[in-house]
């Protein structure tokens, strides 16, 4: 039986899902796809890839996965016939035929995450599941140190879980930046690179409050660098303020990077 290619698109909100990758400890955003899929080609399995794992109570605004499908459907039917079978927290945004050769993950050339940091003094109950709430002055100076030194190609084995099977750990960040959402009194964390390590987006930004907070200085990031060890780093961040933004497939998007992170003060609307 001949079989389509599908790349997805897709959304979720992370709050309810023990992360995207199927376990056996909860419901995930991969378990409840299939079944979705299952359901709508009546009992047939298909599996799905995927651009990288999320953990417990991440969010993605453009997390990638591809499948084949028993059957070649327009790929806006295809789309609309999933989302109907989906939970309201999990959306397909994009759905487009790709070649047997395509692979949402061996393939992709870069991300893009976000990480949402609430400074209000009292916690907002409606950003509870989506931001960190960190109620303390912080210099913006010091955090724009020290995000510069996460630039570039470094070992990151400080700033990952002991718990990653990955040997290797050089990866390359490209951005390394913030910027203040005065509406929302929100800080905003950006981070480009072309790979990440398993919680590494959460270890920088829980050791770069840190320096923003005044316990450390700037140069820490360049000591954790030279002693490879966890346990020397910041704690790592709480999951629900992470958002994955974008999968890249192309080198394009290196193009379009700003050469330079956000200027150490706050940016007006």
């Amino acid at each position: 039986m001949s079989t389509q290619r599908y790349k997805c698109m897709i959304q979720y909100d992370g709050t309810n899902y023990v992360g995207y990758q199927i376990q056996k400890n909860g419901i995930s955003v991969q378990e409840v796809i299939q079944k979705a899929l299952k359901k709508m080609f009546k009992g047939q399995k298909i599996l799905i890839e995927a651009s990288g794992r999320t953990d417990s109570g991440v969010h993605a605004l453009g997390q990638v996965i591809h499948f084949e499908c028993p059957a070649n459907i327009e790929p806006i039917h295809l789309q609309r016939a999933l989302n109907s079978l989906l939970p309201a927290d999990i959306s397909i945004k994009h759905t487009e035929r790709v070649s047997d050769e395509f692979h949402s993950r061996f393939h992709a050339k870069g991300k893009k995450y976000m990480y949402r940091v609430d400074l209000n003094r009292f916690a907002d109950p409606f950003k509870r599941l989506y931001t960190l709430h960190h109620p303390y002055r912080i210099d913006l100076v010091k955090l724009q140190q020290a995000l510069d030194k996460l630039v570039g190609e470094h070992d990151f084995t400080s700033f990952c879980s002991t718990k990653t099977i990955k040997e290797d750990k050089v990866r390359t960040v490209y951005q390394a930046k913030y910027e203040m959402d005065e509406e929302k009194n929100e800080l905003v964390f950006t981070f480009v690179g072309n790979g990440f390590l398993y919680n590494m987006v959460r270890i920088f930004v829980g050791t770069c409050l840190q320096i923003a907070d005044g316990l450390k200085e700037p140069e820490e990031i360049d000591r954790l660098f030279e002693v490879k060890d966890r346990n020397e780093a910041g704690p790592t961040a709480s999951g629900k303020g992470l958002y994955l933004v974008e999968v890249y497939y192309d080198n394009q998007f290196l193009e379009k990077l700003e050469k330079r992170t956000s200027p150490p003060w706050p940016m007006k609307k």
